[in-house]
Parts: C-alpha cells; sequence; structure tokens
C-alpha cells in the first residue's frame, strides 16, 4: 500500500542540473528551504518526446508568474544532463526545448522519482508527478498522472496561490475570491 506523503516533510534531494544558464549546477530541496522558497517539482517521462516539450516550455514560458510567488520550479527525468542539454541546445521550432527559465534535473539513477512514488520501475522512466512543497519542506500537494496528458499551467499557478493564502479555499477558487471562514 502506499504511504501518504502530503502534509509530511517531502523527500530531501539533491540533484545535477542544466541551470538556466546552461551550466551544470545543482538542485536541492535544502537550497530553496534555506532561500525561503517554495519548490514546484515536477517529473516528467524522458527527453525529446512529445507531450513533455509542450508542458516543460509552458512552465518556463510562465516562469514569472512563479517567480512573483517566491517559488522556484525544478523539472526532472531520469535522463542526464547531457541529453537536457542537447535538448535545451536545440531550437523549438526543430522538436528541442530552447532557452529555459528554470532548471532542469537529472534523476538518472532514479532514486528521487522512486522517492516521490513516479517511477515506473520497469522502464526507468518517471509518471507525470507534480509536488507543490512549502518552504518549511512540507508537501502540501501532489498529482501524478498517466504520461499521455501534459499538466495545466494555469492550475498549478492557481494552486500554489491557494496555498500560500494559508486559508480555507472553496471549490473553484481563484486568487481575489474569498476564502471560507473556518
Amino acid at each position: 500500500m502506499a504511504e501518504r506523503m502530503v502534509a509530511k516533510q517531502a523527500p530531501r534531494f539533491e540533484m545535477d542540473a542544466v541551470m538556466p544558464n546552461k551550466e551544470f549546477g545543482k538542485v536541492s530541496l535544502e537550497e530553496n528551504m534555506k532561500n525561503d522558497k517554495w519548490t514546484v517539482l515536477f517529473f516528467y517521462p524522458m527527453d525529446f518526446t512529445f507531450v513533455c516539450p509542450t508542458e516543460i516550455t509552458a512552465m518556463s514560458d510562465r516562469f514569472d508568474e512563479f517567480e512573483d510567488l517566491d517559488a522556484e520550479v525544478i523539472g526532472v527525468s531520469t535522463d542526464t544532463i547531457h541529453t537536457h542539454l542537447a535538448w535545451i541546445n536545440q531550437d523549438r521550432t526543430n522538436n528541442g526545448i530552447g532557452q529555459l527559465n528554470y532548471a532542469l534535473a537529472a534523476d538518472h539513477n532514479q532514486s528521487v522519482a522512486k522517492e516521490y512514488g513516479v517511477l515506473i520501475e520497469e522502464e526507468g522512466v518517471a509518471l507525470r508527478g507534480l509536488f507543490i512543497i512549502n518552504p518549511e519542506g512540507e508537501l502540501q500537494y501532489q498529482v501524478v498522472h498517466h504520461n499521455n496528458i501534459g499538466r495545466d499551467v494555469d492550475e498549478v499557478l492557481r494552486v500554489l496561490q491557494a496555498l500560500q493564502t494559508g486559508g480555507l479555499c472553496p471549490a473553484n477558487w481563484h486568487p481575489g475570491d474569498a476564502l471560507l471562514k473556518g
């Protein structure tokens, strides 16, 4: 039986990554926590595929909105940093993803995907999992779904904003709507 993760401390991670400046670096949950940042951690199956570039670029195109909400976005697959860089260096018009505004991390040993419960072990790839972690390291939100369906960036931003209110948000809540009285 799967163990509940939401409302518990998120599994800590440190991974090699291709940074927005296209240099190799590291990303870690501890660093985001130290900088008092929210973490939007999303897993995708693999580089050079069909659905993945649509959501990776959509998240990058809206990066300023995440930044305004004090959130660091980290994309993760089980590919290597070298594969990530090759894909970033390929233009969007040529099945690449081009310049990104956030880091793409390499979980090549599959340990982080496994800890977050999204690893398809027999294939060595991750399901589409998205996790929002507050600055104290508590996992506040998770959604995992089939690899054929891309995520909705508007919904990710809406959920992040709802979590940041610290209040009770009714169904279909959007920023500016009233919170429920508890």
